[in-house]
């Protein structure tokens, strides 16, 4: 089933309530054609008001602009947007089979049956729902619900999919396995997505890119690797996983260097005037003391199934948590040896533009 692909550009996009609440700051976003957006944040930072606006379902302020392609929709409608939406609860129609679900949108446009069956026998393939046709959702497994959402949504061959919290719902597992079988589908229809969830792990699964919102703006845009690694605004650092804080004491910061537990490490030179800086738990080395290494006394130690995580006490700085190996044996009590690659330091201030 081939779907247009088309851009989405979002220029000074902004919601204010009546009661003068901002929903959202100004907003300017760019999603490629065929491109899975995700719009990740907290709840109340913005992203189902901007998702919303995208759709049609909320009126922006006066000066926002939303186009698709290269017609400007800001005006129109949501019935005229030509988008395609997948809801938390899937919204399916109980009494009806699975096929009629999928097919009621091209129904209610006046398609001749004959070609209603044979597009909704296309993405009943698409979407691996052979056999299950004349099943009703109430018989279905959550991973089949949400295919037959994702394939009535696509029915109509909208030109933008959107999907609201898709896969909140479900329990931790579940969501597992329906977040890697949902980024599968998505590759396999090639459309243009824009993704909503306040879930890091399904975002960076799921999307190409990640844009991360806070306080009712988006605060950094890319890849979730990148952001992951070199986040330009300490709000990602610490929305994007856990971080330690590293703190610099004025002769650190005059000497060039971090000190943790009694060893002095080079400090980066973007970072030599920043008297806090950050690092994952998996990017602190622990072993046993040898030169060069700060001392750090264990804490406490727990077993998380792949890795065990430390609490550590070194002098000069907070409380640091690590992750090792699973199979590393120090115990509450233990002294170690703590080491920092500076490469994989990072900021605590907001970086320019």
């Amino acid at each position: 089933m081939e779907l247009e692909r088309i851009p989405v550009d979002i220029s000074r996009c902004a919601k204010t309530y009546a009661d003068g609440t901002r929903g959202l700051l100004p907003t300017t976003l760019h999603v490629e054609p065929g491109e899975v957006l995700a719009l990740l944040g907290p709840s109340g930072c913005g992203k189902t008001t901007l998702l919303r606006l995208i759709a049609g379902l909320e009126s922006p302020d006066e000066g926002s602009r939303i186009i698709f392609g290269d017609q400007d929709v800001t005006d129109r409608p949501v019935e005229q947007r030509g988008v395609g939406m997948v809801f938390q609860s899937y919204a399916l129609f109980p009494q009806m089979t699975v096929e009629a679900n999928i097919g009621y949108g091209l129904r209610i446009r006046g398609m001749a049956p004959a070609e209603e069956r044979r597009q909704v026998g296309e993405l009943v393939d698409l979407t691996r729902l052979g056999g299950l046709e004349k099943k009703r959702p109430g018989e279905l497994s959550g991973g089949q619900r949400q295919r037959v959402a994702l394939a009535r949504a696509v029915a109509v061959r909208p030109r933008v999919l959107l999907l609201d919290e898709p896969l909140a719902a479900l329990d931790a597992k579940l969501k597992e396995s329906l977040r890697d079988e949902l980024a599968e589908l998505l590759r396999r229809l090639h459309i243009t997505a824009i993704h909503v969830t306040h879930d890091q792990q399904e975002a960076m699964a799921i999307a190409d890119r990640l844009a991360v919102m806070s306080a009712g703006r988006i605060v950094q845009i890319g890849r979730g690797e990148d952001l992951y690694r070199a986040p330009a605004h300490p709000f990602v650092a610490e929305f994007l996983g856990r971080v330690n804080r590293l703190e610099r004491a004025p002769d650190a910061v005059a000497e060039g260097v971090l000190r943790i537990g009694g060893a002095a490490f080079a400090c980066p030179g973007a970072w030599q005037a920043h008297t806090t800086l950050l690092i994952r738990p998996e990017d602190l080395q622990v072993g046993t003391q040898q030169p060069g290494w700060g001392a750090a006394r264990v804490e406490q130690r727990t077993f998380l199934g792949d890795r065990v995580q430390l609490r550590l006490r070194a002098d000069g700085q907070p409380l640091l948590i690590a992750d090792v190996g699973r199979d590393v044996g120090f115990l509450p009590g233990d002294s170690v040896g703590l080491r920092i690659d500076p490469d994989r330091l990072m900021t605590s201030v907001e970086l320019p533009a």
